[in-house]
């Protein structure tokens, strides 16, 4: 199989799309992928420090398997011979599940997570573990930001996020309870999406937040979040937050052209950004209309008053009775974030619980409601680029109203600012309209042509 290259040695820069596309063609062989991805990780890895465990020979080993089916023919899917990283709260077989915490909770699974098991039937190669703050909570990791190495790369899915910005991998798993996936994505300079909560399984996934724990996908287009969408939805019995629904086809919505779409923007919440990030917002805003989009101001809900609160009692309390078996018996053994968190949830009573819960879903009746005029709202992924230092993983405010109501949501580089770092806009969009999202997500990218990359 002959092998090609997109610049001599840049294998590692292609997108999941454009390299399942060259490896379905016969052009690109997974076996040098992967060997590419491994070259950039010993090149990048010590500076950023993205990885738990890298596993290049059992990658390797699947490669030459992804390179021999290919050769004559047989493709498991639509991500045959594609490496992926896997956030450390994702149960691999035969690899331990850290989940970023003392050693007495790590595990090792007998069997894949269920989006790993997707990943694998499509025909992805798992490259290895990336690094999560404890128990995908705020503690940090030792992580850093590939654009520059003194700030955070965020969190919770930090090495998924640092891996992705430093082409280390095409594509990665993350998770959003908070803000975990898109603010991530926001400080690396890539794509981060999460869907409707409920479409894709977090079946083996260890848990901080039943009621928002949600699969984020990280890579650097809106077609490899497509691919990965179309690859990961679907019911599944075994987690007891998955919604039977039709699985989105959102390659196929891709595909299709593309009217300008009708954005509208939350302008008091835009606003509580800092300066840089709101003309920024505005900027993109003022190209989106230009180029044909509708643009107008959108107020939200009256739910939207408090639901980042009513999101945190839900969250520690959720949080609380997963760790209930350990926790305080174990107190010492959590990180001072996470014991915070897991202290605070144990005192939250019933009557405390169920209120905030109804707030949240009151907040998704009232987006869903606030929606019909409008194909997605446009903001900010993070209220400033990402923060020098790695004492904080950054503010998730913007992200967290739509982890409240378990809403589609996508982050996209947008430009660089004035110190360097990347810049990012969110869309969000109502309850199992992940296509046309990403339809929409598809046509903005298009417009800003983003190809900044760290050096």
């Amino acid at each position: 199989m002959a092998s090609l290259t997109r610049a001599g040695s840049d294998l590692h820069r292609l997108t999941a799309t454009e390299a399942a596309a060259r490896i379905r063609s016969g052009e690109l062989s997974p076996v040098d992928l992967v060997d590419a991805c491994l070259s950039q990780i010993k090149a990048r890895e010590p500076a950023v420090k993205a990885w738990v465990c890298v596993e290049a020979e059992q990658a390797l080993r699947v490669a030459r398997e992804r390179a021999d089916e290919a050769q004559v023919g047989r493709f498991r899917g639509p991500m045959h011979g594609i490496p992926v990283a896997l956030k450390d709260i994702y149960h691999v077989k035969g690899l331990v599940t850290t989940a970023g915490a003392d050693p007495f909770f790590h595990q090792r699974p007998e069997s894949d997570a269920a989006s790993v098991a997707r990943l694998r039937a499509a025909g992805a190669v798992v490259l290895g573990k990336t690094t999560t703050t404890e128990f995908a909570n705020m503690d940090p990791t030792e992580t850093r930001n590939p654009w520059n190495p003194e700030h955070t790369p965020g969190g919770s899915s930090s090495g998924s996020a640092a891996a992705v910005g430093a082409s280390m991998a095409p594509f990665a798993l993350g998770s959003q309870t908070v803000g975990s996936t898109l603010r991530p994505a926001a400080y690396c300079g890539i794509v981060g999406f999460k869907a409707t909560h409920g479409r894709v399984s977090t079946a083996g996934v260890v848990a901080l937040a039943w009621s928002f724990d949600t699969v984020g996908i990280l890579c650097r287009s809106v077609a490899d979040i497509a691919l990965g969408v179309d690859v990961l939805s679907g019911y599944d019995a075994q987690d007891p937050a998955s919604v039977d629904m039709p699985p989105p086809d959102c390659r196929a919505a891709l595909s299709a052209a593309a009217a300008p779409p009708r954005l509208g923007i939350p302008r008091r919440f835009v606003e509580t950004a800092q300066p840089e990030t709101i003309e920024h917002v505005y900027a993109v805003a003022d190209r989106c209309r230009r180029a044909g989009a509708s643009i107008q101001d959108v107020e939200l809900p009256p739910s939207f008053v408090g639901v980042q609160a009513a999101g945190r009692v839900v969250v520690g309390a959720e949080a609380a009775t997963f760790h209930a078996d350990n926790f305080p018996a174990r107190a010492q053994l959590y990180r001072e974030k996470f014991r915070g968190t897991l202290a605070d949830g144990a005192k939250t009573g019933a009557v405390d619980y169920v209120r905030a819960l109804r707030q949240c879903r009151l907040f998704r009746r009232e987006i869903e409601a606030l929606m019909p005029p409008f194909d997605a709202l446009l903001m900010p992924t993070a209220p400033a680029p990402a923060p020098r230092g790695l004492a904080s993983t950054g503010d998730p405010v913007f992200c967290a109203p739509w982890s409240c109501a378990g809403v589609p949501a996508i982050a996209l580089p947008s430009g660089v600012a004035a110190d360097g770092l990347p810049l990012s806009v969110q869309l969000v969009a109502a309850p199992w309209n992940e296509a046309e999202l990403l339809r929409t997500a598809r046509w903005v990218e298009a417009l800003l042509d983003w190809r900044s990359e760290p050096r």
